[in-house]
């Protein structure tokens, strides 16, 4: 199954060298996956093609307009089941890889774009069924944040990736950040390689990387090694 993905956008020349470049690039001319960008102003009715307006009851900025988003959406209803419509918002739950799992295995989802002061309300009501954030600052617009997210679903798709087993060594694949990484020369200016990596001791290799990966989460984020046992407790619960 070819994953589909809808971006609506105001600046679609964001997207043009993202992806036709490295893994992205394979993905979508392999046909592993398919993204399709749209630019938002095409939908707008007047001869400016307006997509922003000032805000009712005052403030600064402008807001993005119902109508050319809407007409964008309604105009996908052939190609797109439009069941997964997601606003890229800082309001909105912010990625993990968990998130980024369940958006591999659907079969297509619509990314939008915001930009200014936010859109009118009236879409994330009537269109938007979820909104997602890659973290809490500030940024121009959701153009980056959807890069975000479609090289992260990219990399769960079977044959995006070399070697599945690069995947699941990922950091936060399991929930944990991936244990410390080497390469040649085994000596650096006096600084050497763990010995145990070098040993070709298959079984010490496999545990010292899982004692590194949870000495290394308890370390710098012990905010992720809390929800990994909260978790792995639930799990074992389940199972008993």
């Amino acid at each position: 199954m070819t994953l589909r993905i809808d971006v609506l956008t105001i600046f679609p020349e964001y997207f043009t060298i993202p992806l036709q470049t490295s893994l992205l690039g394979k993905a979508i001319n392999e046909g592993i996956m398919k993204v399709h960008v749209h630019n938002i102003r095409n939908f707008a009715k007047d001869k400016h093609k307006t997509v922003d307006d000032t805000p009712y009851g005052g403030g600064p900025g402008m807001v993005m307009k119902c109508e050319p988003i809407f007409e964008a959406v309604e105009s996908l209803r052939d190609k797109n089941s439009l069941e997964h419509v997601i606003l890229l918002s800082p309001a909105g739950q912010v990625l993990t890889q968990d998130k980024v799992k369940e958006l591999s295995q659907l079969r297509d989802f619509v990314l939008i774009c915001g930009r200014y002061e936010g859109v009118d309300e009236r879409i994330v009501e009537n269109i938007v069924t979820e909104e997602i954030s890659i973290g809490d600052y500030v940024l121009s617009g959701g153009e980056l944040p959807a890069l975000v997210v479609i090289e992260a679903v990219s990399r769960m798709l079977p044959g995006v990736v070399g070697e599945w087993e690069s995947i699941t060594n990922d950091s936060l694949y399991n929930g944990l950040l991936s244990y410390p990484q080497y390469t040649k020369p085994v000596e650096f200016r006096g600084m050497k390689v763990p010995e145990v990596l070098v040993s070709g001791n298959h079984v010490q290799i496999k545990k010292w990387r899982e004692e590194q990966s949870l000495l290394r989460t308890k370390k710098k984020r012990p905010d992720l090694l809390k929800k990994y046992e909260e978790r792995k407790k639930t799990e074992n619960k389940e199972i008993g």
